[in-house]
């Protein structure tokens, strides 16, 4: 096997010297145009790529971002992930993305590789009973770092939601239109977004005197929450509406009403939380809590770059509001 082209093969390829190409696959020095064009015709008759790292220990400079998330199958998360993944390339830089699958060694793991191969920064969910020496690693190796979702450490950048505030709403619309028996639906933790928003939907029915609140626990995917609906709907047929812990759940309380006999909205209203792709798309169209979790992806990203440009700044805590978007799945009933 031929070995690797290399800035002194693209240099002797082109008739330049070696510290000619290095300025112009830098984008630097005062280097004429037709030597600029000879030296990239021979990198690429060469099929030369720059080495990034070795790049990066030159000038200090490391390009790659790691994305450390739970639960990357989740429809939400991946949405994320497209809008990190947009801005960051359009900026220059490389993102690496793992899975924890809410496990702590894991997640240890993943951290201590991406320490070792170095990255530039870190857009991270930390894992649910995260210890602080993790926090207390990423510190002592200088490494930038925005937490998602799980706001554990003061002391660090964070993008997140408020997830009581948003459950509270989407609560008080059902009321507002009629529903008395409404019951949350989606996850099976005592993860901290949960239990925000599990507070938020208990908070706006104590508050407006209804009788009583159920949480009925499922895994936050489509089949766990079909299921878990039929189980629901036969416990406590009385329930005329669901709050859901996110989009797919909701999906997967529709299709099991559905396999019911009966009608999402019309029977029973759903609603769901993030404002996936599938959510405008299904059948019938899901009201949701937006969030936009694309756009959301972005702000993770820049909030992140300002911390690259600005190491030394205060903390930043940036929460969003969830915007109620009301489709087909939600309907006024009467009181009974």
């Amino acid at each position: 096997m031929s070995r690797k082209p290399t800035l002194e093969t693209v240099a002797r390829e082109a008739g330049v010297s070696v510290p000619t190409v290095s300025q112009v696959m830098r984008g630097t020095g005062r280097i004429s145009e037709s030597t600029r064009e000879k030296v990239l015709r021979a990198a690429q008759r060469l099929h030369y790529v720059p080495d990034s790292r070795a790049a990066a220990m030159r000038s200090g400079e490391n390009r790659e971002i790691g994305f450390v998330i739970n639960r990357l199958q989740n429809p939400f998360n991946a949405e994320v992930v497209a809008g990190v993944v947009d801005l960051l390339e359009a900026e220059g830089y490389l993102v690496s993305i793992v899975d924890t699958r809410d496990d702590p060694e894991r997640q240890s793991r993943q951290l201590n590789t991406f320490i070792r191969h170095g990255r530039g920064g870190l857009i991270w969910v930390p894992a649910h009973d995260t210890p602080s020496e993790t926090f207390d690693l990423l510190r002592a190796q200088r490494i930038p770092v925005v937490t998602f979702l799980r706001h554990v450490r003061r002391d660090v950048d964070h993008v997140g939601i408020r997830n009581a505030e948003a459950t509270g709403n989407a609560t008080a619309y059902l009321i507002d239109i009629g529903h008395r028996k409404i019951a949350y639906l989606g996850g099976n933790d005592q993860s901290h977004v949960r239990m925000e928003r599990i507070a938020g939907y208990r908070a706006k029915m104590a508050e407006r005197g209804m009788p009583h609140d159920l949480v009925w626990d499922c895994e936050d995917n489509k089949r766990a929450a079909m299921e878990a609906t039929m189980s629901l709907r036969n416990a406590h047929p009385d329930i005329t509406a669901l709050v859901c812990n996110g989009d797919t759940v909701a999906l997967g309380a529709c299709l099991a009403l559905s396999r019911l006999g009966l009608t999402p909205g019309r029977d029973v209203s759903v609603i769901g939380f993030d404002d996936i792709e599938d959510a405008a798309v299904s059948t019938p169209p899901l009201t949701t809590m937006a969030v936009y979790p694309q756009k959301l992806g972005r702000k993770l990203a820049r909030v992140l770059l300002d911390r690259i440009a600005e190491p030394d700044m205060p903390a930043t805590v940036s929460e969003v509001s969830a915007n109620l978007i009301i489709r087909d799945t939600t309907a006024a009933r009467i009181c009974d």
